[in-house]
């Protein structure tokens, strides 16, 4: 009798958990770093102390391809042309010393990039290896430490040969017994014009949807609908590893898009995480961050 029971038991609890709406998953938070000063949003020692992020993503390196110079902007943090940048190395190793994987952007709202043909791409590819990964060089502008990875935020040019520039950088990776990761940060509006077909091939470890200066889908006055459906209907089933949901963190770092922190922890985040791919949030920027405490109040819930 007492098995029986026990069965019985088993297949109402089984049924119970089948009843249930699919789980939601825990999150992890990027933010972009680069485009401040060490006084508006620290070092980036001071930023993975913190512990408010999982990944960091120096921005910007905003001049490559078609055989220009590369060309880093960290804004008012160092000078990369005088060698000033070296010294970013140390914030490098502390952060990833704390686990945290730092990634270089490349490209942003400004600047002169562009690709030019498969070989222009192998060409950059064994740029960024040689500089700010992997591989050696005696002109490494962020000095000799290795960063995990390369962002790719591109927003002007043709949007081509972005897919083999990946791949280029995977197969250096795998030649030298390493591992890159890959992200990216396409706008919410489907597919992205600059990095969708990019997207298409799989080659991304991360990918960061920028739901904000794009009003079609983005959030607005207290209506969630039109990013939730982009979410689900567009971003939530790409071939990427995770997808995360792009935000400002605060009301001056977008010119739209900006989701109230209580909107995001109450509404927004309950919806979205129900996804396989979800991944957890980015926020630009580190120095919107500091001013608006936006990551600390919604780590907890992402």
């Amino acid at each position: 009798m007492a098995g029986r029971s026990s069965g019985r038991l088993f297949f109402i609890l089984l049924s119970l958990m089948a009843s249930l709406p699919s789980p939601s998953h825990s999150g992890e938070i990027a933010v972009y770093w680069g485009q401040g000063d060490d006084n508006n949003e620290g070092t980036l020692t001071q930023t993975c102390a913190t512990g408010r992020y999982n990944y960091i993503l120096i921005g910007f390196l905003s001049q490559f391809g078609k055989g220009q110079p590369a060309k880093l902007n960290l804004a008012g943090h160092c000078d990369p042309a005088s060698g000033g940048c070296a010294r970013v190395s140390n914030g490098i190793r502390a952060c990833q010393g704390r686990g945290i994987k730092v990634l270089l952007s490349i490209g942003g709202g400004a600047g002169s990039y562009d690709l030019s043909s498969s070989d222009d791409a192998q060409q950059v590819a064994n740029y960024l290896w040689n500089n700010f990964l992997g591989g050696q060089s005696n002109s490494r502008p962020l000095g000799d430490a290795a960063l995990d990875g390369i962002d790719f935020d591109i927003e002007q040019g043709a949007g081509l040969h972005y897919g083999q520039l990946g791949q280029a950088l995977k197969n250096l990776a795998n030649q030298a017994g390493k591992t890159v990761l890959l992200s990216a940060a396409p706008q919410c509006p489907f597919p992205d014009q600059y990095i969708g077909k990019a997207i298409n091939t799989g080659i991304f470890d991360f990918v960061w949807v920028q739901f904000y200066n794009n009003q079609p889908c983005e959030y607005s006055n207290g209506d969630i609908s039109r990013l939730t459906a982009s979410w689900f209907n567009s971003w939530a089933n790409i071939p990427a590893g995770k997808v995360f949901l792009g935000l400002p963190a605060g009301i001056a770092a977008a010119s739209s898009g900006y989701i109230p922190k209580e909107v995001l922890i109450s509404q927004v985040l309950p919806a979205i995480k129900r996804a396989p791919k979800y991944g957890g949030i980015m926020l630009w920027s580190k120095q919107y961050d500091d001013k608006s405490g936006y990551s600390e109040a919604v780590k907890g819930s992402v």
